[in-house]
């Protein structure tokens, strides 16, 4: 396998992925990939098997918040799942975070995600409090706009020596 950062030619074989992810991911449009793969390729890598797209996390720095990474999809294969590949792709993420400053990746589930919620603890990644539970998940209501309850989830990185504060 290898990682490498989102390019233009692998925006297909990216939106197939993703809409195998339903009802939990929803594809993005062509122009949304376009511009993640030209402006945030160093935090959306894609993970390649002979060539083959078999997973991808879709990551940015916060422009308000340039000490934040926010994780907005994670997608393997289904004929590629418990084999790492989720691990590594975050790894990544973690690896080019802590090179750009940061301290804190963070991410939102369904509610009702129950295999995300246990990907993300396995991953070391904490729950945040939020102002009610569901389904043993503490959960923000409204967190993404009105009727969109999220489970919360952060990891804080060690920032690398020599990097700003």
């Amino acid at each position: 396998m290898t990682i490498e950062p989102l390019r233009q030619q692998m925006i297909p074989d990216v939106i197939a992925l993703m809409e195998l992810g339903e009802p939990f991911i929803t594809a993005r449009t062509y122009s949304d990939y376009w511009l993640y793969a030209t402006l945030f390729s160093s935090t959306c890598p894609v993970a390649l098997v002979d060539g083959e797209v078999v997973g991808t996390v879709i990551a940015f720095r916060s422009q308000d918040d340039p000490s934040e990474v926010y994780v907005q999809d994670v997608m393997t294969h289904p004929d590629h799942r418990r084999r790492g590949i989720t691990r590594q792709l975050i790894a990544r993420v973690q690896e080019r975070a802590r090179a750009m400053g940061c301290c804190r990746i963070y991410l939102t589930s369904e509610p009702h995600n129950k295999a995300a919620h246990r990907a993300w603890s396995a991953l070391g990644f904490g729950n945040v409090s939020g102002d009610r539970i569901v389904d043993g998940v503490s959960v923000i209501t409204d967190f993404k706009g009105p009727g969109k309850a999220r489970a919360v989830y952060e990891l804080t990185i060690a920032r690398s020596p020599g990097t700003a504060e």
